[in-house]
């Protein structure tokens, strides 16, 4: 009989100072007595947007497939998207309407590679492994000489200018 393999824990969050406006997200990994900290910044683009990616980057770090994975997060709009199956509807009507829908599309390639449960935490509320996510988030945000550039987010932005 094989025994267990460990769970990664992740914890997420995501920052947008102005909403929309320069964001980031923070991500703390934790494997055994491994632990890694990774965070970005954006110039332009929207807390929901970063909650939602700073879960993606994390889950695309991983080396190795069909693992437990537990992963924190204060985003009830990720969390309750998954949990309560909303994201595969959004599936079945091509995300028609939807925001959002490029991260969601690359979300949902990665998602199914490990057993992923999401457990919501109250952001501000001293968990440590979320209140160091808030950390790095805010300061990736702030960091304006490594900003990238939200492509979707940006692209999604001017094509309803458009309309």
């Amino acid at each position: 009989m094989s025994e267990a393999l460990p769970q990664i824990v992740i914890y997420t969050d995501g920052s947008a100072l102005g909403n929309p406006g320069p964001g980031g997200y923070g991500i703390v990994l934790q494997f055994k007595s491994q632990y890694k900290e990774v965070a970005q910044g954006y110039r332009l683009t929207t807390n929901n947007r970063m909650e939602l990616l700073a879960i993606i980057v994390a889950l695309e770090m991983l080396k190795v497939d069909d693992r437990d994975v537990i992963i924190y997060s204060d985003s009830k709009y990720v969390i309750d998207s998954v949990t309560k199956g909303w994201v595969f509807g959004w599936v079945k009507k091509g995300f028609v309407g939807k925001k959002n829908a490029d991260l969601w599309k690359r979300f949902l390639k990665i998602y199914p590679k490990n057993k992923v449960k999401f457990q919501w935490v109250k952001g501000h509320a001293n968990n440590l492994g979320n209140e160091r996510c808030d950390v790095l988030a805010v300061r990736a945000a702030n960091r304006k000489e490594s900003h990238l550039v939200d492509e979707g987010y940006e692209a999604e932005k001017n094509s309803q200018k458009l309309l």
